[in-house]
């Protein structure tokens, strides 16, 4: 763990009494047994492909916390993975991580093993990022014609199901249904964009009120030996989704959002100055880079919510 000046612990590395299973850009994940898998969730962040050697104190934890409630949240809409995302609960249930209360606190989700469709389930009800960067080149989405005339940020409706394929490095790729289907099947591809479109509405429903705009989002989705399929993973936070406020929204041009801003900012300057080339290794970050990051993800996490996360208690 490296230290911060904001927080007693900026986690960038876990190390538990477990078999790790695999690494991502955020996420550690272990096996519990069979039937389990537990998910830290690190402060560590990327940007433009690229992980910083910095962490973003309190990151980690806006991510677990923000999903467990949006996992609560959905429980009419659908069923999920998450067991618990309370550390005293997750040490009764695996005694082994008795000693590693520190790292379990805020940022471990225990949570049910699924066999894991290879796909990342992705909607847009407004067109921005990757989607608005082909659109403006060719008039179209994973190759597929949209509609003339569209701008910049401007509203779909009907919001478009878009799934991507899922990278190991690098960005995933945006895919058409039917390159889905021929993946997972017509069955399963159905029953996906059943369940994003009716989880994505709850969440622009819950959040209308507190002035936020879900531009997009993406959700993964596993099924269990029975055949039910269940939400995994983060849910609709600002690592997985583009949230704008709405009362600054402008169609036509890019958005101010509540996730990683500022450092996308710092690196576009030094990209544009000439001083980083977009690739590994990553430079080094301002402390006042790293704070504004930091305050952008409570935040997030506060707007969606409608509560400030307790700090206190990590």
């Amino acid at each position: 763990m490296t230290q911060s000046p904001m927080a007693p612990m900026a986690m960038t590395s876990s190390d538990l009494p477990l078999k790790q299973l695999g690494r991502g850009k955020v996420r550690d994940i272990y096996e519990v047994d069979a039937d389990r898998l537990l998910l830290i969730a690190t402060d560590r962040i990327s940007a433009f492909d690229v992980v910083m050697n910095e962490a973003i104190p309190f990151k980690g934890a806006v991510l677990t916390q923000i999903s467990a409630w949006w996992f609560s949240q959905l429980a009419n809409e659908v069923a999920h993975h998450l067991i618990s995302a309370n550390a005293d609960e997750i040490i009764a249930a695996v005694p082994a991580l008795a000693g590693h209360r520190a790292a379990l606190a805020g940022r471990a989700m225990l949570c049910k093993r699924t066999t894991v469709f290879p796909i990342e389930c992705v909607i847009r009800g407004y067109i921005s990022g990757s989607a608005w960067k082909e659109y403006s080149a060719s008039g179209t989405l994973a190759g597929e014609a949209l509609a003339e005339g569209l701008l910049e940020s401007g509203r779909l409706t009907p919001a478009i199901f878009s799934p991507a394929s899922k990278a190991e490095t690098g960005h995933d790729e945006n895919i058409t249904v039917a390159q889905m289907r021929a993946v997972v099947g017509d069955k399963a591809t159905a029953e996906l964009e059943r369940l994003t479109r009716a989880i994505y509405a709850r969440g622009c429903a819950v959040v209308e009120s507190r002035g936020i705009i879900i531009a997009d989002t993406k959700f993964e989705f596993g099924h269990q030996p029975d055949g039910t399929i269940i939400l995994i993973d983060e849910v609709m936070t600002p690592d997985s989704s583009r949230f704008w406020p709405a009362d600054q929204y402008q169609p036509g041009r890019g958005q101010p959002s509540f996730d990683k801003q500022p450092l996308r900012d710092y690196l576009e300057a030094l990209k544009k100055a000439g001083k980083w080339d977009g690739e590994a290794p990553p430079p080094p970050l301002p402390t006042e880079v790293v704070a504004a990051t930091s305050e952008r993800y409570l935040d997030a996490f506060k707007r969606v919510t409608g509560a400030a996360l307790n700090t206190s208690k990590l």
